[in-house]
């Protein structure tokens, strides 16, 4: 099926369904009548479990070989991938040498497997072209991009040509980009092997910042920067310090729900791992998505140094932060580094050691507070949470035992307030 005359979406080894069918393919057609089915029939076999291992590790359902080949194609990373995710189309001969490609991805669509699989002998070839998943969740992908690509492969199999297969999958670059910083939302670091890999968090949790009650000052400071970045405007680092409990974090997963379909992508970090910073960055400043860098509970003792990793970063590095990274930070410190009694004496070294730390501050151009509620706004958060989940207590009771909850479980907070509803909808009502 002239796989090895890919030019821009070349295969690697690893694709073993692929190259195994392609092969089998090619020996049919070559063969006529000399084509000799033991010699084939066991590893076509083969191919048949991978396809269906696939499916239940991504929750593919309809013809597996379309999702395969799809999924190849909305995972591979090259010149002209990464050019037109998120912008679309482009100029130039590289549509040329695309064009080519999908010319044979389109033949491996439209081969119909009938007399092959006749003269395999294999007569349950239709699993594979007509897959149930059932309700097997996928180990790879999200619900939502799961079916994309399904239904992806379901488009690619109505086509009439290669050029309007290739304009379809260019579509689909724009709409939701290509490989892991297209697929998926949120990413963790890790290092394997000495190397700094950013690797896909596949579930992150739903929340919209409408589902944080208050805080209206702070979450259109919040948006509005991050509105401002998304659209190619000037921005700034932000810092969300304030109280445990008040929301930090929960806007942050918010922002990433909020603004995934127009390119912004969240990469966590922690300050163990600052050294990488520099190889994440260097992965990540040549794609056309927005990055935010995201770092939970940020605080730095008088003894650690990651600090420093940090403000080169942001600022005062030789090379300067791309354009489509922001970093964004949380803390229950305004300070973010702590301060020791020796620190505040009046002594020139000291005083130059503890501006250095207070600068790391200064180089986040938003600060945002979260502070605790009193007790009237706790008890609103309670009602308004209470009421969400339609939970029918009256006013009365329900404010009592709310204020018996906070009392022994850290106070007032949207957190506390939180945990108090979900211990009603789990042992206290019906």
């Amino acid at each position: 099926m002239k796989i090895d005359e890919l030019i821009v979406y070349r295969i690697n080894k690893e694709e073993q369904v692929l190259n195994d069918i392609s092969y089998i393919i090619d020996c049919y057609e070559k063969y006529g009548q000399e084509f000799d089915p033991e010699d084939y029939k066991e590893k076509f076999y083969l191919c048949m479990q991978q396809l269906i291992d696939m499916a239940g590790n991504h929750g593919f359902y309809g013809n597996l070989w379309h999702c395969y080949l799809t999924n190849i194609l909305v995972n591979h990373e090259n010149s002209y991938s990464r050019a037109t995710e998120i912008v679309g189309a482009v100029e130039g001969s590289i549509n040329d040498a695309v064009l080519h490609d999908i010319s044979i991805f389109k033949d491996l669509y439209d081969y119909r497997f009938e007399n092959l699989v006749e003269k395999l002998g294999i007569k349950d070839f239709n699993i594979i072209e007509n897959y149930n998943a059932g309700t097997t969740p996928s180990k790879v992908y999200n619900q939502r991009i799961k079916d994309r690509i399904c239904t992806l492969a379901e488009k690619f199999n109505n086509v009439n040509s290669p050029e309007e297969m290739k304009d379809t999958l260019t579509e689909f670059y724009k709409d939701y980009g290509v490989g892991r910083f297209g697929l998926h939302k949120a990413f963790r670091v890790v290092e394997k092997n000495g190397q700094t890999e950013i690797i896909p968090i596949l579930n992150i949790t739903h929340v919209k910042l409408d589902d944080l009650v208050g805080y209206e000052i702070a979450k259109k400071k919040l948006t509005d920067n991050t509105e401002a970045f998304v659209s190619g405007r000037k921005a700034n680092n932000c810092l969300l310090f304030g109280d445990a409990g008040t929301g930090k974090s929960s806007s942050i997963k918010a922002i990433a729900n909020a603004y995934y379909d127009r390119g912004l992508r969240i990469i966590e970090i922690y300050k163990h791992q600052f050294k990488m910073l520099n190889d994440v960055i260097a992965q990540i400043k040549n794609r056309n998505y927005k990055f935010i860098i995201y770092m939970d509970d940020l605080s730095f003792e008088d003894f650690e140094i990651e600090y420093k990793y940090l403000k080169a970063v942001i600022e005062g590095g030789l090379e300067k932060k791309p354009s489509n990274v922001l970093i964004y930070a949380t803390s229950n410190r305004r300070h973010i580094v702590n301060e020791t009694i020796s620190e505040r004496e009046n002594n020139m070294h000291v005083s130059d050691t503890l501006q250095e730390k207070l600068s790391l501050v200064a180089r986040f151009g938003v600060t945002i507070y979260f502070g605790s509620p009193d007790k009237k706004e706790y008890q609103n958060i309670v009602r308004v949470l209470a009421k969400r989940n339609n939970i029918d207590i009256n006013d009365e009771e329900l404010m009592a035992e709310a204020n018996k909850w906070e009392m022994s479980h850290g106070g007032f907070s949207g957190r506390s307030a939180q945990q108090f509803v979900d211990y009603l909808l789990g042992s206290y009502i019906d």
